[in-house]
């Protein structure tokens, strides 16, 4: 059954708020940027605005669910295919150097949404805080299956080293910067197989200053 024409218009209003306040926070932050600001760039007014979220947290929280689920995904289709357990933890490490190399990155958007909201019980921390809970357990999960110690060590390293990743990324080369992270993944699998790293491919060599 199709949507009425209104429904069709109120979808995309709500859909162009989002993905107007979803560009302007993640590139310039979230407290510099007001209610007025968006709803001009997305051409509504501020009574749609409010039809759609009761306030400036709501769709903050809605930006940083949209975030979780592109992460999410990102994830998934990284380790489609049916790879070995060692090579389902790189590929998700590569998932996560693409994002780094990607024009216009700008950091982690969790990393960064919480440094702005400080208070353990704001319910945008706490949003932050689950969304890194789901990684550091998929993470936990992955490389489980690379050996028999104890993996979550090792996922705390992982998630460590991506956070470095992720603020070193948008501040020195960001191929060099993924390059490390790989090196990183390596010798964390290595530890628990005791294979020889892979060499990574997928990075051209750099030159420049180290992270």
């Amino acid at each position: 059954m199709s949507r009425s024409p209104e429904g069709r218009s109120t979808s995309e209003a709500r859909a162009r708020l989002l993905s107007t306040a979803t560009r302007i926070f993640y590139a310039e932050g979230i407290h510099s940027v007001g209610i007025d600001r968006i709803t001009a760039e997305a051409q509504v007014t501020r009574a749609t605005l409010y039809r759609h979220f009761s306030g400036k947290e709501e769709l903050v929280l809605a930006y940083l669910d949209q975030a979780d689920q592109g992460i999410r995904g990102q994830i998934a289709a990284a380790q489609a295919g049916d790879p070995s357990a060692a090579d389902r933890v790189r590929a998700t490490a590569r998932a996560i150097t693409e994002g780094i190399r990607s024009p216009g990155f700008r950091g982690c958007a969790f990393l960064n949404a919480v440094a702005e909201y400080p208070d353990p019980a704001h319910p945008i921390h706490q949003a932050v805080l689950a969304h890194r809970q789901w990684f550091l357990n998929t993470v936990t999960d992955l490389l489980a299956r690379t050996g028999d110690a104890p993996a979550g060590p090792d996922a705390r390293h992982f998630v460590m080293l991506r956070d470095g990743a992720m603020a070193a990324g948008c501040l020195f080369d960001p191929g060099l910067v993924s390059e490390t992270f790989l090196r990183g993944v390596e010798g964390i699998l290595h530890a628990r197989t005791g294979s020889t790293p892979v060499p990574d491919t997928t990075v051209s060599d750099t030159t420049g200053t180290a992270p």
